[in-house]
């Protein structure tokens, strides 16, 4: 009687601690399952395509000769029906682009050839001077003429430009803006902020810097001179 009652104590205890453990399982399973998180919403990754602009490229189709070795055609009447075409397409032009996840469907076209050089626009402080960003390749910034801010690096991330500064009493602390393209012409290039914790907008309306003409004073003296001899 005894030993039939200490066997099924043993037997009781045992499934106690089956179901203990059983029901453990699920639980971490559980917890497992709330901690995991895409390491791609804490850190966005570029979708951007890089690459040359092919001569097959038409009207309303872009040939990309990707940094990765492949040959894309996607079609550009998504991109072109909304504004979303930057800098124009030239054969052999360096191309930055977000396309569907088929790649068959450009919905943004950044030519990099034209996006570099030195932008300037008159000096918001007193107009008196131009002020600007020179865009380098290999992802290079500078500031022009300019004395709070100086610009470090840029890039195109997910279609939009990226800009790595270092602000004047800001400590020598980088600082990384996100602006999105609005006009890149031949002369023109415009941007705004975004991802600003504030609802305010910042638009920079830059033209492509050309050097004044020089004027020639030695021949201007030579020729008043002249001009005063043959009147006497």
């Amino acid at each position: 009687m005894r030993k039939s009652l200490f066997i099924g104590m043993m037997v009781a205890g045992i499934m106690m601690l089956g179901s203990c453990g059983g029901g453990s399982k699920p639980q971490q399973s559980m917890v497992y399952e709330e901690d995991s998180t895409d390491i791609e919403d804490v850190v966005p990754r570029d979708k951007t395509i890089y690459g040359l602009c092919g001569p097959a490229t038409a009207m309303n189709t872009l040939e990309v000769l990707t940094d990765s070795g492949d040959t894309l055609h996607l079609s550009i009447t998504t991109a072109q029906e909304a504004g979303q075409v930057f800098g124009g397409l030239q054969s052999g032009d360096r191309l930055a682009i977000m396309a569907n996840a088929d790649k068959t469907v450009a919905t943004k076209v950044i030519n990099l050839n034209t996006l570099l050089g030195d932008w300037v626009m008159p000096d918001p402080l007193d107009g008196s001077a131009e002020v600007g960003i020179r865009i380098k390749e290999g992802g290079i910034a500078e500031s022009i003429e300019m004395t709070n801010i100086y610009y470090r690096t840029w890039k195109i991330f997910n279609g939009n430009l990226e800009i790595q500064a270092v602000r004047e009493g800001g400590g020598d602390e980088e600082e990384i803006n996100l602006y999105e393209i609005l006009i890149l012409g031949g002369d023109t290039l415009a941007y705004k902020t975004i991802g600003r914790l504030r609802d305010e907008e910042e638009t920079f309306e830059y033209n492509r810097w050309k050097p004044k003409p020089q004027i020639d004073l030695r021949g201007l003296e030579l020729e008043e001179t002249l001009d005063e001899f043959n009147k006497i």
